[in-house]
């Protein structure tokens, strides 16, 4: 064969795996047709409580993005088009005003779709070929993280530190150059439906070969740290967010004795487990699990820090909202680093606003956006795992969940300079 007829069935063969990734897209997708998504408004405690009993009403099929907890917060909510008549009329009946964000989800999505088939034409010979603007299967970021390794002997390597449930690896990435370093933990796409997150993280894994021994701060971070990067936290849930249902967070366990499907895994921790600011519905977008650690996403990096030992910082990535936490979710109580954990809060997203001039609100995960029980960062800082934290990046509501492919890289970029003022500071106040 020559190389012209190769090269010919080549180009031919990527057509024929486009169209059967239109024929899956379509038709093995649960659809969002006449969707809407409402940015509630409450004025008073009363409105909350009326939204919370909302919530409740499981006919409805309410998806709330972003839940109704304070007054100093919106409400997003996913609602499906058969319930938009008697959401309305419950809002007006209440007098609650709200505005729509989403007109029609299913369009945004039709968009989303279409740049990942563009895209999947051009399969990337290496990371320098890789469109880290746009978003990606969990093969590609398979793939990606394998050439990354091959491409960076001696500095990257790949950690397999667990299996999910539907037994995909739990893969993570280590930066190293040396023997017996602390580490510093980062991971990205807990909850499925975070696309902008997974994303940001192959970029992030790309900024640190290309800036390693160019980059004087960085390079003087991991001559003393390592760096572990988990890129894809939730296999099981991004695999089906991409086959199934796009609106997908948890995990993809079964459930005993219900018909509902998997666990939410930032409320499965042994920190808090069981309180308030999760659920005990197997139904709920925050399910708490049967019991902390149920999960083996979760176990695997519950294992993982414990057998490593000297884990520094730890950073969990999320969407949306534009925020930057530390402990407690669980509780009112400040944790006793609460002081540095604030003022690096500050400087942290004084670096990332100096970019793109993001705003980001920062402080506890209690006071700043809700109670939660069985949080990552709350059990990583009662580990001793001092600089804690979770971003939840771009954006503020406009798309939510289904942030446009253009704004990855500029989400990446302005998260970087916050994670490398995290970082410097770990490195600078070693405890």
């Amino acid at each position: 064969m020559d190389s012209l007829e190769s090269t010919f069935l080549g180009r031919k063969m990527r057509g024929l795996w486009v169209l059967l990734a239109l024929f899956v897209a379509v038709f093995g997708k649960e659809t969002f047709e006449g969707h809407q998504v409402l940015r509630i408004t409450a004025v008073n405690e009363a409105q909350i409580n009326l939204l919370k009993e909302l919530s409740e009403i499981e006919h409805l099929g309410l998806d709330f993005w972003m839940d109704p907890v304070d007054v100093s917060l919106p409400v997003d909510v996913r609602v499906p088009f058969y319930s938009l008549q008697d959401v309305r009329a419950f809002l007006g009946y209440h007098e609650i005003h709200y505005e729509i964000m989403i007109q029609d989800l299913q369009d945004l999505l039709n968009e989303e779709q279409r740049e990942i088939l563009r895209s999947m034409a051009l399969q990337p010979r290496s990371t320098e070929d890789y469109n880290y603007a746009n978003y990606h299967t969990l093969n590609e970021i398979n793939s990606f993280i394998d050439m990354l390794v091959q491409e960076n002997p001696g500095f990257v390597s790949k950690i397999v530190i667990g299996q999910s449930y539907e037994k995909r690896p739990l893969n993570v990435l280590k930066f190293s150059t040396g023997a017996n370093r602390p580490g510093l933990w980062i991971d990205t796409g807990i909850h499925s439906r975070e696309w902008v997150t997974q994303a940001s993280g192959t970029w992030f894994a790309k900024k640190i070969v290309t800036d390693y021994g160019r980059d004087a701060e960085l390079t003087d971070i991991l001559n003393k740290y390592d760096i572990f990067l988990e890129i894809v936290t939730n296999p099981d849930g991004f695999q089906f967010t991409h086959t199934n249902n796009r609106m997908w967070r948890k995990t993809r366990k079964p459930n005993s004795g219900s018909s509902c499907i998997g666990v939410d895994p930032n409320r499965n921790w042994d920190a808090g487990f069981g309180g308030a600011g999760a659920s005990s519905s197997p139904c709920s977008e925050t399910y708490r699990g049967p019991s902390a650690n149920s999960e083996p996403e979760v176990k695997a990096i519950v294992d993982f820090v414990k057998s490593h030992g000297k884990i520094k910082a730890f950073v969990s990535i999320h969407s949306y909202s534009q925020m930057l936490l530390y402990p407690y979710g669980y509780t009112q109580t400040p944790c006793k680093d609460q002081a540095e954990l604030h003022e690096l809060a500050r400087k942290a997203i004084t670096a990332l606003s100096s970019l793109y001039n993001t705003q980001y609100r920062f402080g506890s995960i209690i006071n700043t956006i809700y109670q939660a029980s069985g949080g990552t960062i709350d059990w990583t800082y009662n580990q001793g795992i001092k600089y804690s934290y979770t971003f939840e990046l771009r954006d503020t509501g406009r798309y939510g969940f289904i942030l446009p492919a253009n704004q990855i890289i500029p989400t990446a970029q302005e998260t970087w300079l916050a994670l490398m003022a995290i970082m410097k500071h770990t490195k600078d106040n070693p405890y």
